[in-house]
């Protein structure tokens, strides 16, 4: 181990060999990827084994990253807003195989009055994008961006093949989870899980407490481009714009803006670890547990270059294999930051960093870190 880096936290002895894999990611990551500053966490039937974090939260290195630093996580939210509809399912007031208009009238416009919510969370919708160029301002419009979303036609035949929806399937599900729980994502995770740091629409009095990320060097690949990508990730107003960081932190984008700490987002995932139980309390039953993690669809991505296997919101390990050895759920996000949850081993984990990478999924650094855990295992 280095001592250029100190590693705080704690691990159980036999995963050693997992805080010499992150004290690494800071020396020899793959890529030239030196961390700026990261967390892993990891838990076994609900009880941290690995907590590890290290660096500075601020790119000067003046502030350093403790266990109450929040990093923004990106697409790895996207995990999150996976639970928040499955525990609406759960109590009742939505059903996957309903169809978003029977909720929301005007979204069966052009073509898509058959879209299930289901197939909304996998990615099956035809929106990744919008079809015309827009200002990067809208995205700070919410009802704007549903009026145009729920007006456009689908870029492909729904429920043919799924084409990821970098962030407008946030807004999509927000407005369905709304309409049937008359709460929005933002304000269910803070009532229903307060106790777990993570939130959607950063209050000002939190933003003292982010890290500050570094981007990266390169852009994503996507293979050949075309109109479908183009408007899910390179056009202009593909992603938000025009209103500065803190702006956008306090805005409510399930799919990408997501703070956290690396425990908050393990603790969570381990409802899908632990047959639905977030420690004593039962969250999901194994019938909504099974309806939120079986296959939705399965095949080349239009938008993603991977074959892809999607459950109701999460990243199936099927094919990808970028979450462990075995059958496991979960999502990562833009740079580098991950999510995870293996039922066969009653493991779920998480990991998030500053210094972001190109990768879109499997980003090198957490993938070493998980076959540390593994080998311990």
């Amino acid at each position: 181990m280095t001592d250029a880096i100190e590693i705080h936290g704690q691990n159980d002895p036999r995963f050693d060999a997992v805080r010499e894999a992150f004290a690494a990611n800071f020396t020899d990551a793959p890529e030239g990827l030196n961390e700026q500053a990261a967390r892993f966490s990891v838990l076994v039937e609900g009880e941290a084994v690995v907590d590890l974090w290290a660096g500075y939260a601020d790119t000067a290195r003046t502030t350093p990253f403790t266990d109450t630093t929040l990093t923004s996580v990106f697409s790895t939210g996207k995990a999150v807003m996976a639970l928040l509809m499955a525990k609406a399912v759960e109590a009742g007031q939505v059903n996957y195989d309903q169809t978003v208009a029977s909720l929301w009238p005007e979204f069966g416009a052009a073509g898509k009055q058959e879209v299930t919510v289901a197939q909304l969370l996998s990615h099956q919708a035809g929106l990744p994008g919008f079809s015309e160029a827009v200002d990067p301002a809208i995205w700070f419009d919410i009802p704007a961006v549903l009026e145009r979303l729920a007006a456009q036609a689908p870029m492909w035949a729904p429920g043919t093949a799924s084409g990821y929806h970098p962030i407008t399937v946030g807004y999509l599900a927000n407005e369905v989870y709304r309409r049937a729980t008359g709460r929005t994502m933002g304000q269910a995770l803070r009532q229903d899980f307060a106790d777990l740091d993570l939130w959607i629409g950063l209050p000002d009095s939190e933003h003292g407490r982010v890290a500050q990320m570094r981007k990266p060097t390169a852009a994503p690949s996507l293979g050949t481009i075309d109109p479908i990508k183009q408007a899910a990730f390179l056009d202009r107003g593909s992603a938000p714009g025009g209103r500065g960081s803190a702006e956008w932190r306090k805005m409510e984008i399930p799919s990408a803006n997501l703070h956290g700490t690396a425990l908050g987002l393990a603790t969570l995932l381990g409802v899908v670890a632990n047959e639905g139980r977030l420690g004593a309390r039962t969250v999901l039953s194994g019938q909504t547990l099974e309806q939120l993690t079986r296959e939705r669809i399965h095949g080349q991505d239009k938008v993603l270059p991977y074959v892809i296997s999607w459950a109701a919101g999460l990243m199936r390990n099927d094919g990808l294999n970028v979450f462990g050895p075995n059958e496991a759920w979960g999502h990562y996000g833009w740079g580098g930051s991950m999510a995870m949850a293996d039922p066969s081993q009653r493991l779920s984990a998480a990991y998030v960093m500053t210094r972001q990478s190109p990768h879109l999924i499997g980003d090198p650094r957490p993938r070493r870190l998980l076959e540390a855990v593994y080998a311990a295992l």
